[in-house]
């Protein structure tokens, strides 16, 4: 199982089946939040939902697919960050992440993200790392950028939510240059 001590507050953990009601109670209470940037809400309405996501996810880590993990902070479950995918052809890893409203501001996400950029780039032997954010998620985005992805692109529409479609920013980090800095 993933485990993944990012600092003294804050640990990556594989979510564990066991693990659904509490995912889907910080869902359930941030619905409204979340819903501005996420798609996947709608098919989130009872914990039986949390348990198929976390099934699901256990299942692409098993197939070395992707890799999802809890943000625990002060061992309290707070949101989930990961690799959606792996492409082992050509080494990249593409990174999500959300978190509760409750807990933005703190650095967690920024501190989670560089984690796993390490982890790509030392333990998984990635070329790249992709993060892709609406273009007008501002918080998202800085993300990346505080970290010094670099901008490569919009796509344009690239995501349905609920009714409109917005436009993706792509952050790229490659290896030789995470290394450098």
């Amino acid at each position: 199982m993933f485990v993944y001590e990012v600092d003294e507050h804050i640990t990556l953990q594989q979510l564990k089946l066991q693990d659904a009601n509490q995912l889907f109670q910080l869902i359930d209470r941030n619905r409204s939040y979340l819903r501005e940037w996420l798609p996947w809400l709608d098919t989130n309405v009872e914990p039986e939902d949390s348990l198929a996501f976390i099934d699901h996810m256990l299942q692409a880590s098993k197939d070395k697919k992707g890799l999802t993990a809890g943000i625990f902070y002060q061992d309290k479950l707070v949101g989930v960050a990961g690799f959606n995918v792996f492409d082992w052809t050509n080494r990249i890893g593409y990174i999500g992440y959300w978190i509760g409203q409750d807990y933005q501001g703190k650095g967690i996400i920024t501190n989670v993200v560089r984690a796993l950029t390490d982890y790509a780039f030392t333990e998984a032997q990635l070329n790249r790392v992709d993060i892709r954010a609406a273009f007008t998620n501002n918080k998202s985005r800085a993300i990346p950028e505080r970290l010094g992805f670099k901008e490569e692109g919009l796509l344009r529409q690239a995501e349905w939510l609920y009714d409109h479609y917005v436009d993706h920013v792509v952050y790229g980090m490659l290896a030789s240059d995470w290394r450098k800095n």
